[in-house]
């Protein structure tokens, strides 16, 4: 007998499958968010309404409920891996309309250190935010936070450490930004478990954000404050 509360995504009014992909999000369902972006695509959705309404509000209830301890990073792993099958369909679609992004972020684990998925998962919801995210990897040197910034002319620099032998290198890359006098030109965030918020400041980093959610508010603050000095100017 077919489970009776098994859920027809094209069945759903538009209203109903953008909260149903918002649950879908929460429970990490890829194959659903994948079908759901689609048909809201049919419904003659534009694709930056589909990833700000669907998934860009579904990762910020995931985001508030990780902050909030409710869920941990297994379960946002999920969430952020089925938000980039949603992403995989709408990115070529975004490039195609010019949709306004929230801003750019180059972010890398530093020299000497291979853990990842802290970074991974802070790249995932700054992606998941509207931002465009170049991930650099782990164990990058101070020349490839370097190239990436004139390569790419972020907004954003995001420096992830694990181990606290390799949380000093973070100071080496400010400190190299400071001699070359681009240190200004970039919000420096930094992160990771054995940082504090007083380790970010001795560095001379913007910000220390605790977890991905708070790295994506504190992302979202800075880009709103350049917004507002840009006009201002």
């Amino acid at each position: 007998m077919a489970d009776e509360e098994e859920i027809i995504l094209s069945e759903l009014t538009t209203e109903e499958l953008v909260l149903q992909m918002h649950d879908d999000l929460y429970d990490g369902l890829k194959e659903e968010i994948t079908e759901g972006t689609n048909i809201l695509l049919e419904r003659g959705w534009q694709p930056y309404q589909v990833l700000t309404e669907a998934l860009v509000e579904g990762m910020r209830i995931v985001g508030e409920d990780f902050r909030d301890g409710i869920l941990f990073v297994p379960e946002v792993l999920l969430s952020a891996n089925a938000m980039k099958a949603g992403m995989n369909i709408l990115r070529p679609l975004l490039a195609e309309t010019g949709a306004p992004k929230q801003g750019k972020m180059v972010i890398g684990t530093v020299k000497g250190d291979i853990h990842d998925i802290g970074k991974n998962l802070v790249g995932m919801m700054m992606e998941g935010a509207g931002f465009d995210v170049i991930d650099l990897g782990i164990n990058n040197p101070v020349e490839n936070y370097l190239e990436a910034l004139e390569e790419h002319q972020p907004d954003l620099l995001g420096m992830s450490a694990l181990l606290t032998t390799t949380m000093p290198y973070m100071k080496v890359v400010i400190d190299t930004m400071v001699e070359k006098g681009i240190r200004d030109d970039y919000t420096v965030l930094v992160g990771g478990a054995p940082l504090n918020e007083e380790f970010g400041a001795a560095i001379g980093a913007d910000a220390y954000c605790r977890d991905a959610a708070v790295a994506v508010e504190t992302a979202k603050d800075y880009m709103a404050r350049k917004h507002n000095q840009r006009e201002s100017a």
